[in-house]
């Protein structure tokens, strides 16, 4: 299986965002941890909405 690519440190834990990861972070109650995941949640719910825009344009383009 191919590695995924990213900007993080060697080592640095890549944690998915997903409603544990949500939820964890809001019981340590870091202000600062909780933005910048609220925002990083922001980015990624905006990408698998245009994905799936672009998923939905192949499908009714096959459907022709």
């Amino acid at each position: 299986m191919p590695t995924r690519k990213t900007s993080k440190k060697p080592g640095s834990p890549i944690r998915p965002i997903y409603g544990i990861a949500i939820h964890d972070c809001m019981k340590r109650g870091n202000a600062a941890e909780m933005k910048k995941l609220a925002a990083r949640a922001r980015k990624h719910v905006k990408d698998v909405k245009a994905a799936l825009a672009a998923l939905e344009k192949k499908i009714a383009s096959t459907q022709q």
